[in-house]
């Protein structure tokens, strides 16, 4: 959240109140819009969609809602994943921050006050008890489809990583890794300094899981990490417990995650515009669809650096190469790598087969490649400058927060007037 000049604004529970207020007058659900874990981010939460054009609706109302409250109080959204300039963030004083950031390092944790981000959730009905990880009474079925769909989400990590990278600069200063990743994943050896880098367990990508109790073992791992992490600096766990701590709640902020609402939480999407939203969380929609129409294991293979379809089964990298040189590539040269652009390629075939009666435009995703690349916020903000700038003044970067403020309000009223227009074409 910022001024009109472009500048940081710590008005969050101002603009959260207006917010709220506005909400409650138009019937809307104050509580989509709520605070983060410093008070110049704010979180903004679209109610479960059945539909991809459900989705949009919801989510651009909301986002509407906000920017029209902002404008009252002389505020803006700034849509983007990492603000340009230098950011020191006052982390909120509650409980649920304040334990990680004694557990983690106050300077790791100040990253989370950096970098924001998108979760999408795949929706999988009685699968998931938030004490066990993987519910025992639920249908076999079921628990096939929350493994398969767990897995689809873990090979999707890189992808998602090169095509939603947004704002390359942070601190004035870009240095050509996915800068949220980086930051707020982070990697023993790419970005060491980053807030889960020695925290991979609770932070970083877990592997596959093979079956339904490979997948609780996987919970009950990383959950034990966290509290034996909590040990070695001396926070008491009855802390962790008095603020509701458990299983899948307060101990795992992994990109693929198991939520306690019975979702599988994809984590790893940079904040960003619209229209790429939209067009990532289509594409993943139409990959997990696939697998559940078609019910389709999904299956790592050694051999295998795309996903490939043998018969039912979807074969998808081994985790050695997805998390360590596909990341890499995705987190380095990100869409401009051959590695991560034949990846990319064979997942969107993948997906685009779920819709093998629709024209390309209404996938939703097509968006992502146009004149045979891959385009990203990135790449449009770096090629908005005369020559390529590794660093940048403070003035440049207040022009480059007020351009993405002008764009995210831009691309809102676009996609309404093009929502409204198709509503009205619909029905003649």
């Amino acid at each position: 959240m910022v001024n009109e000049r472009g500048a940081l604004s710590d008005r969050a529970d101002e603009f959260l109140d207006r917010c709220q207020k506005v909400a409650e007058a138009v019937g809307e659900d104050p509580g989509c819009f709520a605070p983060e874990c410093s008070p110049h981010m704010v979180e903004i939460n679209a109610p479960p969609a059945r539909s991809l054009a459900e989705l949009s609706r919801e989510y651009l109302d909301r986002v509407q809602l906000a920017l029209r409250s902002g404008w009252e109080l002389g505020l803006r959204l700034y849509p983007l994943a990492t603000y340009p300039l230098g950011v020191e963030p006052e982390i909120r004083d509650d409980p649920h921050y304040q334990l990680q950031a004694r557990t983690v390092g106050q300077e790791r944790f100040a990253h989370a006050g950096r970098c924001a981000g998108v979760h999408l959730h795949l929706e999988v009905p009685g699968a998931v008890d938030p004490r066990v990880g993987v519910s025992y009474d639920a249908e076999i079925a079921a628990r096939e489809e929350l493994l398969n769909l767990y897995n689809l989400g873990t090979a999707l990590d890189p992808a998602i990583i090169a095509l939603t990278r947004s704002c390359p600069y942070y601190a004035g200063v870009t240095t050509g890794l996915a800068m949220r990743t980086a930051l707020y994943r982070g990697d023993p050896n790419l970005a060491p300094y980053g807030l889960y880098a020695q925290f991979e367990e609770v932070g970083g990508l877990r592997p596959y899981a093979g079956s339904a109790e490979e997948l609780v073992e996987l919970q009950f791992s990383r959950y034990h990490a966290w509290l034996e992490a909590m040990d070695r600096v001396g926070v008491d766990r009855k802390l962790f417990f008095e603020m509701g701590g458990g299983l899948l709640k307060a101990s795992s902020w992994n990109p693929v995650r198991l939520n306690p609402l019975g979702t599988i939480e994809l984590r790893g999407i940079d904040s960003n515009y619209p229209k790429q939203i939209l067009a990532v969380c289509a594409l993943v929609s139409s990959a997990a669809e696939r697998v559940r129409r078609d019910r389709m294991s999904v299956f790592p293979h050694q051999d295998v650096r795309a996903f490939e379809v043998v018969g039912s089964t979807l074969l998808v990298p081994a985790f050695d190469y997805l998390n360590g040189d596909l990341f890499r590539a995705a987190s380095t040269g990100g869409v401009e790598s051959k590695e991560v652009v034949s990846y990319l390629d064979s997942i969107l075939e993948f997906a685009r087969a779920g819709w093998e009666t629709a024209e390309p435009e209404e996938t939703g995703f097509e968006s992502l490649k146009a004149a045979g690349r891959y385009r990203t916020t990135e790449a449009d903000i770096l090629q908005g400058f005369a020559s390529p700038v590794s660093q940048i003044s403070e003035e440049e970067g207040l022009e480059l927060v007020r351009r993405a403020c002008d764009e995210l309000e831009e691309q809102v009223k676009s996609l309404y007037f093009h929502k409204a227009t198709k509503a009205g074409t619909d029905g003649n």
